[in-house]
């Protein structure tokens, strides 16, 4: 019986132990996790897009929040109550510009309320240096259209201005950052060359693409197209009986090939054209957000690589 008892206590010992050791190992792992995260520069980005160009030039260096999810529409977005913590203790911000985020100012006043409204705030313009276009709609005209990122080379200045910011808020590891840029910048290069290359096999009347939004303007004019579309910018009324009939009557006149349509819009204003003119739509394509992560388009190179090869195959079926 002592044996027995003495083996059972010996027993326990070593049972709790080993789940001490373990209870420490794991809080050891969380504190190191913890503390391996503080080490990185955090950053806030306003969507997806903009989170990825900055996430390749910063690398394992940044740690980094985005506002608008996947998918949603960055035009209008209302910051939860998370999203303020995360940019009031952000090291840097990183937005588009060019009005993307000015719907309902919601950017401007996260930056007051999260205390980065400042002129020496650490926030950057991803569009900085950017030559805009411009909306034409009545109501809109002479805004600045913000969707310049997809033209890849607006894209290469983007990571330039994503570089740039880092180093001013992180300067110690200013040659990492310029390393991650120009590696970064050499895929965005052959991807826009690339791009035009495919495109000029189109012969120049084919090329007009017909879309929901009129997001491809600096698209269109970096690679020979004329952009045609259902309303200019999101935050007009959409789909209207007057926009329906202006661009069915483009497509009948131009006798045009093919339709696309955005991940991120309302199918049905594009179907009805559709169903109007008897022209399909011949795939989606990406504007405001990249893909879910794991599915096509969920890096900026990927969701141009997607929209050049949607595009052209629908155009030349």
């Amino acid at each position: 019986m002592f044996k027995k008892g003495l083996l059972f206590l010996l027993t326990s010992i070593f049972a709790i132990t080993l789940l001490s050791a373990c209870g420490n190992t794991k809080d050891e792992s969380t504190e190191a996790e913890a503390e391996s995260s503080d080490d990185k520069v955090q950053v806030v980005t306003t969507y997806s897009i903009v989170y990825d160009i900055v996430k390749n030039v910063g690398g394992d260096l940044v740690d980094i929040h985005s506002l608008a999810p996947i998918g949603s529409n960055p035009h209008e977005y209302d910051p939860l109550p998370d999203d303020v913590q995360k940019t009031t203790d952000a090291d840097a911000v990183f937005y588009n510009g060019l009005n993307l985020e000015a719907g309902n100012s919601w950017f401007n006043k996260l930056m007051e309320t999260a205390g980065k409204s400042g002129d020496d705030a650490p926030v950057f313009r991803m569009s900085e240096d950017v030559e805009p276009m411009y909306l034409t709609t009545e109501g809109n005209e002479g805004e600045e259209d913000p969707h310049a990122w997809l033209d890849v080379e607006n894209g290469i200045k983007y990571a330039k201005n994503a570089r740039d910011g880092l180093i001013k808020v992180d300067p110690d590891n200013e040659d990492v950052y310029k390393k991650n840029t120009e590696e970064y910048i050499e895929k965005l290069q052959k991807l826009h060359e690339e791009a035009v290359a495919a495109f000029n096999e189109i012969p120049e009347k084919e090329r007009v693409l017909v879309t929901s939004e009129g997001a491809f303007k600096y698209f269109s004019k970096a690679y020979g197209f004329q952009a045609e579309y259902i309303w200019e910018i999101n935050q007009e009324n959409q789909g209207t009986p007057d926009q329906i009939t202006r661009i069915v009557d483009i497509i009948n006149e131009k006798q045009i090939k093919g339709l696309f349509l955005e991940t991120s819009i309302d199918p049905r204003s594009m179907e009805a054209v559709s169903a109007e003119t008897g022209v399909d739509i011949m795939g989606k394509v990406f504007t405001d957000s990249l893909g879910k992560p794991g599915e096509d388009g969920d890096t900026y190179i990927d969701m141009m690589k997607w929209n050049m090869n949607t595009i052209k195959e629908g155009l030349t079926k």
